[in-house]
């Protein structure tokens, strides 16, 4: 029997993205399928290098051929990606603003943004990380960057910031133009302008994610970022203490008000068991137990992981080399799969809103 590519199509029509809920062929992420007697290769491109489900489309990919088509066909498969976006970021070059907040200080948000960012470029994408948090930036202590200073150069006759490259990740934050010992009075519109340099005055290049460090808390920076840029969507950040998810709370709705309107990726919640280095079968929910999780099921937003409290996660923060950076270490496979599930929620959110385009449209 002869295998057409007709036939390989019909049959990876009946693989769906389990996700969006179209077949790969109707997504078309489906490319380059070449035929060699019994010999079939194709390519299925994802919308993120990130996939947590990869694995699992790949093996319904080689199942279908198997089943439909041929069960003598010898399958390769190129599992490759590009990442989605649904508007204009503003930002010549980045496909994909995150923005990562928090209620309340002391939660952890600028550990998980770090990470976050770090898990996202360690699947193969492209990141940036903006530490916009005017008042406490912690990336020049996170990154080993302290007294950084980001050189200039010239793009198309614009003098242009140079993004500092640490671990395959792009960094700027508000530090390195300040004095560390030395404090700040920052006024509304000076922080508005501060910002907006950090975005408008920087040459970033092509970014699949740019993640955005806000503020603890909803202030003149959330506002300015969320009008002044069209972001993909918010990850919140709280830990299980009923204050804290009451201030999260607060968080998502300022997100969810109409004039500013940007999608929910997700809740992460930091700090949400401890367990010692010498029982690490144990968990100890000190904080109580599963307040995020209930809390994201109230707002009907999903629920992106839960990352333990370890003192390995802020001494690795305070030594300049983010824990998700270990190879092996304890905490990297949960910094990871939270990347990974962010990725899949910006995914989806970008295939809702051009699917609501369309609609528009016709």
């Amino acid at each position: 029997m002869t295998i057409t590519k007709e036939q390989v199509l019909q049959a990876l029509g009946n693989v769906e993205e389990p996700d969006l809920k179209k077949d790969l062929v109707t997504l078309n992420m489906i490319q380059d399928i070449r035929i060699d007697g019994n010999n079939v290769s194709f390519s299925v491109v994802l919308t993120t290098p990130a996939c947590p489900l990869k694995a699992m489309i790949e093996n319904a990919c080689r199942n279908a051929v198997l089943h439909f088509v041929s069960k003598e066909a010898v399958i390769n498969i190129n599992m490759t990606s590009q990442v989605t976006t649904q508007k204009n970021t503003g930002v010549p070059g980045v496909k994909n603003i995150i923005a990562v907040a928090s209620g309340k200080g002391g939660v952890g948000k600028s550990t998980v943004a770090a990470n976050l960012a770090l898990g996202l470029a360690k699947s193969g994408a492209k990141v940036g990380l903006i530490d916009a948090d005017i008042y406490g930036p912690s990336v020049p202590i996170m990154f080993g960057l302290e007294g950084a200073r980001p050189m200039a150069s010239q793009v198309d006759g614009k003098t242009r910031i140079e993004p500092i490259e640490k671990y395959g990740i792009k960094l700027l934050s508000i530090g390195f133009f300040t004095d560390p010992n030395q404090p700040v009075p920052w006024r509304g519109p000076m922080v508005s302008t501060a910002v907006k340099q950090l975005f408008n005055d920087a040459d970033w290049g092509d970014l699949d994610y740019l993640v955005i460090d806000l503020p603890p808390g909803t202030g003149d920076i959330h506002i300015t970022v969320t009008q002044s840029f069209p972001v993909t969507g918010a990850v919140i950040v709280t830990t299980p203490q009923n204050v804290a998810l009451a201030d999260a709370k607060k968080g998502i709705g300022m997100f969810m008000m109409p004039a500013i309107n940007v999608p929910i990726l997700g809740v992460v919640e930091n700090m949400s068991y401890f367990t010692p280095a010498e029982l690490p079968e144990n968990k100890y929910y000190i904080f109580g137990k599963g307040g995020g999780h209930k809390l994201a099921e109230i707002l009907e937003v999903p629920f992106l992981g839960e990352i333990p409290l370890i003192k390995g996660i802020s001494d690795s923060g305070d030594a300049g080399k983010p824990t998700v950076l270990e190879e092996d270490g304890p905490m990297t496979a949960a910094f990871v799969e939270m990347a990974e599930r962010v990725a899949q929620q910006v995914a989806i959110s970008n295939a809702k809103a051009l699917s609501a385009e369309n609609i528009v449209n016709n």
